[in-house]
């Protein structure tokens, strides 16, 4: 029987630094060598991942964006790509400009992954979002909404007040794929649309067909994580995670500064290591 696990990141898999620790990284490049099915789920991009991840080698296909994208690690070759239809994209975009949100905005343009935005419009909270990304070279700063518009978008993100924001989530969230968070490190309020399809959830069970596993174990800490822990035949909270999550877990382990996730898996690994060989 193959199974397939996947863990989040933030909170998660990375530490409160935003780093996997040596444990973590040695464990996983091992335990897929010998044949372990793993990949990881991530609201962030390819470049923010790999960043954070650096040392896990194995060529493991993962998940980012919330869904939208399965890559390849290392290759980054496309094995799935959803992105928004023109017209919803350019409705949620209508929207938002009319309420003063002016979000960023992840779109494939020419071929190009590129985040197109405002900085002389948007909030602060979204300025702090960028200056942590220095020399990123998706970005694509513009003095003219209209150009939030352009590509096959994947993402739209909006990093505002909660007040302005709440009134268009509640509008959007039964007819687009949305999410309303607080980011863990800077407790700013986000509010993301994706395509409908652009789910966790939806990605694991492609990519379980795609490598023709007959189960999935999943690990996590946060509100997006609940709908990959519904499909999972085995979802796993980390100490560290919200109650809502440790609610609908199979159970909780370690937290995400106690490798949780690696110890789990080297001992899941040695114990079926152990009765293959009785």
């Amino acid at each position: 029987m193959k199974t397939l696990y996947v863990s989040d990141l933030d909170g998660t898999l990375l530490r409160r630094d935003k780093t996997v620790s040596e444990f973590t990284v040695n464990t996983i490049n091992e335990l897929t060598e010998q044949g372990m099915l793993f990949s990881y789920a991530t609201a962030r991009s390819y470049v923010s991942a790999g960043r954070m991840t650096r040392g896990i080698t194995a060529h493991i296909p993962i998940i980012i964006y919330n869904g939208a994208f399965i890559l390849e690690n290392g290759t980054e070759r496309k094995l799935l790509f959803e992105h928004m239809p023109q017209e919803d994209a350019r409705r949620v975009l209508d929207a938002l400009l009319a309420h003063g949100i002016y979000p960023i905005v992840y779109a494939m343009v020419d071929g190009v992954e590129k985040y197109t935005h405002c900085p002389a419009l948007e909030s602060q909270a979204a300025k702090i979002f960028e200056d942590g990304r220095p020399g990123d070279i998706r970005a694509n700063p513009v003095d003219d909404p209209a150009e939030l518009y352009r590509g096959d978008i994947f993402n739209i993100t909006c990093i505002d007040d909660s007040e302005k924001m709440r009134p268009l989530y509640e509008q959007m969230k039964d007819e687009y794929q949305c999410l309303w968070f607080t980011d863990i490190y800077t407790g700013n309020r986000w509010f993301e649309i994706l395509p409908t399809r652009a789910t966790k959830a939806n990605a694991i069970l492609r990519l379980k067909e795609m490598l023709g596993c007959d189960r999935v174990v999943c690990f996590g800490d946060a509100e997006n994580d609940i709908s990959m822990f519904r499909i999972a035949d085995e979802c796993y909270a980390m100490a560290n995670a919200v109650d809502e999550v440790k609610a609908a877990a199979t159970g909780v382990i370690g937290s995400n500064e106690e490798d949780g996730v690696a110890r789990f898996l080297r001992e899941r690994m040695a114990r079926e290591s152990g009765n293959r060989g009785k």
